[in-house]
Parts: structure tokens; sequence; C-alpha cells
């Protein structure tokens, strides 16, 4: 990413490595809860802010389709189905029908075009080879762009506070607009004690390129954004693109809500729309035990507390040959429970074959890990070979409760040690 929005990217400083994640193709955020939302999800939140953005519906079968035109009344529609992975406009759903983003003027085909969607399985560049099942479809107005801008509202601790960012060069990768031509990008802090007035929204507007009555449409707009961005509790709202149509609307067409997770009491309603069918179900079970996992492709199940350490653990693996089943970072105040509860995820996996615990007991307790490993084994009857490597704090002690416990455990005195050992564990091929 280019130097200009080096420090105004959520989520850039925790990134797993890419080599170990490249079977998913992942780059994910730690420590930290995405909440899943659907397009039409972010967009209804902006429209409930009197943001201006196309006028849909969204619907679950052809049926209930048939009267949505008359309702928008548009000249021309627009279908999309509604998965969260990108690249819909040039899937394939499993019945062979191809696109799911679709554009007609004929308001009798938006039922028919809904019908080949809801109910089909989606593949795209985004999703797993299986693809996703497709719930619902978004039907909206389709309008033209005369020009297009990005804008974006974002937390940044170079500044203590909101930033809002914006490009006269909206409609593609930001970041490409960065490297390419950094001079096209602005950035203007706000006081969040003081707020977004109207003089900088103004001003904001111009840098975009607004003029006449579309800017003050456009100020209009980047206040309503603002007072989502609060009102929502959001470390980003990102708008791209940003845009104008021949009549002389002031469009957000595409949109980009990140929330933080620490304001889910203040925003039950909002958590609650979070979209989980589409995620990995172990995943799903280590968020609700306060745990990060992320589902590989190989057979060395790996639990370790720390972000940094668990992506070491899985780099050495692959360095003595073996390929990691999972990223699990169980954290530092772990307690016996979420050890057991991490184990009961890792044996879910039928692909894992051998197990690696490597643990620094830090602020962990590594007899809270040893009491945790062994209620785990015995009482979910476990088979698969372990190897533990345990470090800090009490894990001699430690180390002595689980090789006392007679659980087929192999004790590891290094990093390297433990990873030639579970790689010399797996099966014969």
């Amino acid at each position: 990413m280019a130097a200009p929005l080096s420090s105004l990217r959520c989520g850039l400083t925790h990134l797993l490595r890419k080599d170990a994640l490249k079977t998913r193709g992942i780059l994910s955020c730690l420590h930290r809860r995405d909440l899943h939302l659907q397009e039409y999800q972010s967009k209804s939140l902006m429209r409930d802010h009197d943001i201006e953005v196309q006028h849909f519906e969204v619907v679950d079968n052809a049926e209930d389709a048939k009267s949505v035109p008359s309702r928008l009344n548009a000249s021309e529609y627009v279908i999309k189905a509604q998965i969260l992975a990108g690249g819909r406009g040039k899937g394939t759903f499993s019945n062979g029908f191809k696109g799911g983003v679709q554009l007609t003027k004929d308001p009798i085909k938006v039922s028919e075009l809904v019908g080949n969607m809801v109910g089909q399985k989606l593949v795209t560049k985004q999703t797993h080879s299986d693809g996703v099942l497709v719930k619902k479809v978004m039907v909206a107005e389709a309008l033209d762009i005369e020009r297009e801008t990005y804008l974006a509202i974002l937390m940044d601790r170079a500044y203590n506070g909101p930033v809002i960012v914006g490009s006269s060069q909206g409609g593609m990768d930001i970041e490409e607009v960065a490297e390419k031509n950094p001079d096209a990008i602005f950035k203007e802090p706000v006081d969040i004690m003081e707020g977004l007035s109207k003089e900088t929204a103004d001003r904001i507007a111009q840098q975009l390129g607004f003029t006449g009555e579309k800017l003050k449409k456009a100020s209009d707009q980047v206040q309503k954004l603002y007072k989502l961005f609060i009102d929502v509790d959001a470390t980003q709202v990102e708008i791209n693109p940003f845009a104008e149509t021949p009549d002389g609307r002031v469009v957000c067409f595409d949109a980009k809500i990140n929330f933080d997770d620490n304001a889910e009491y203040r925003q039950a309603d909002i958590f609650a729309m979070d979209d989980l069918s589409e995620m990995d179900p172990r995943e799903v079970e280590a968020t609700e035990h306060h745990l990060n996992y992320i589902g590989l492709e190989g057979n060395i199940g790996c639990l370790v507390n720390g972000a940094g350490l668990a992506m070491a653990t899985m780099d050495i693996i692959k360095l003595f040959g073996g390929e990691p089943a999972n990223f699990l970072d169980v954290g530092g105040g772990v307690t016996e429970k979420q050890v057991y509860n991490a184990f009961h995820i890792l044996t879910a996996d039928a692909h894992v074959k051998a197990i690696l615990v490597n643990v620094f007991g830090g602020i962990v307790n590594c007899e809270t890990m040893a009491n945790g490993i062994i209620k785990a084994y015995t009482e979910a009857k476990m088979t698969v070979p372990m190897v533990v490597r345990l470090e800090g704090q009490n894990a001699r002690s430690a180390m002595k409760i689980l090789m006392d416990s007679g659980l087929n455990i192999t004790a590891a005195s290094d990093m390297a040690d433990a990873a030639q050992k579970v790689v010399a564990m797996l099966p014969k091929s």
C-alpha cells in the first residue's frame, strides 16, 4: 500500500503472513471481530441516516420480485445477488446462469432474473469452489454516473480521531490512485469533540470537484456520512464511488462500513444483523469463545497464544515440510474452558492428523494450559498425537502435569524441535 494512506487504512498493523494463508487468499485482521453485513444492510443503514443511495428493495423469491419494478419506477434496474464475496458480476450459478449482477430495462424480466439467482449457489473468484447459496437478491434502480469520486471517514491514531480521506478520482482502488498520483488524495482531520462543521464539509466537497448545486448536495451528504460514522460507532465508512448523476443527484453507490467491537453493547441492533451464514462454522464457534481462528488446508492443528507466535509457528511447520491446518490464537488471558473449546474446534477438522501446542507463559499460566489440554484430551477421547512446547510461567511444572497424565503427548524443548516432531508424526502417504 502506498505511503499516503498507510496510516489510514483500518487493520493493517496485524496481518497474517501471506504465504501461510495462500490457500485461502486471506489477509485478515487479528483481535477484531468483523461484522458481516450484506450490501443491502449497509445501504439500509445509510438510507436510515438520510444518505442518498439508489432506491432498492430486497426479495427472497421470484414471485415477490414481480411487484418491485412498479414501486421503484425506474428506467432501468440492477439485480444483485447478496453474498459477502466480491466478483459477483463475473460469477456463475450452480444452475449455469452467469452473472450475479444483471441489468435490464424490462420490468417483467426482473422476476425472471431473480428466479435464476435465489436458491442457487454462486461461485466467484472469492468463494470456495462449491460457491455460496444465494438467499436474497437486491433489486435497485440503475443510475448513470457522470463523475466518480472517492470518500472515506476513518479512525486514525496519528490524528487521535477521525480523518476524512477524499479524491476526485473515484471508482477505482484508492491504493492505485495513491501509488500513481498521490497528490490526488487529500486528508481532512476532524476534532471528534467539535464534530464536522459545514465549512469543512463545503471544503471537502470542493476538493472532490463538486460545483454549483451539486456542491451543496455533496457537502450535505458528507455531513450525514460523518453523523452515521459517529452514530453507529464506525471505525471506517468508505464510499467508492461517491458520484454525481446526469440528473443532478449526488449518490453513494457502494459502501464499506467497519464497526468498533467495543461498542457492541451500544449497537446491539447492528451487531444482530451480522450474517454468519457464509462463515466457516469453526470460525463462528471460535468467535463465540473469544478465540481467533482461521481454517487452512493443512493437516497439523496449531494452538498458540499470541498472533506473532502463531504466525512464527506456522512458518516453522512449513520450514520442516508440514502444512498448518489452521491459525488458532487463544490469547494471553486464556482460561481452561477456552483451551477445551479450542481443542474441540481443532478436532472437528477431519484433516488434522497431529497437533502442535506452542505456548509462551507470560500473562498466561502454563499450568492453566496443561490442565485445559488434559481435560480436552480426556473428555473428547482424542487419539490425535500431540506435541507440546511450553516456555515461561510455570512451564516446568505444567510439562510435568502433562507427562504424568499418561496421554499421547510428546514434549518439545524449543520451536524447531516441536515442528520437527509434529511433522514426523504425520502418517506416511
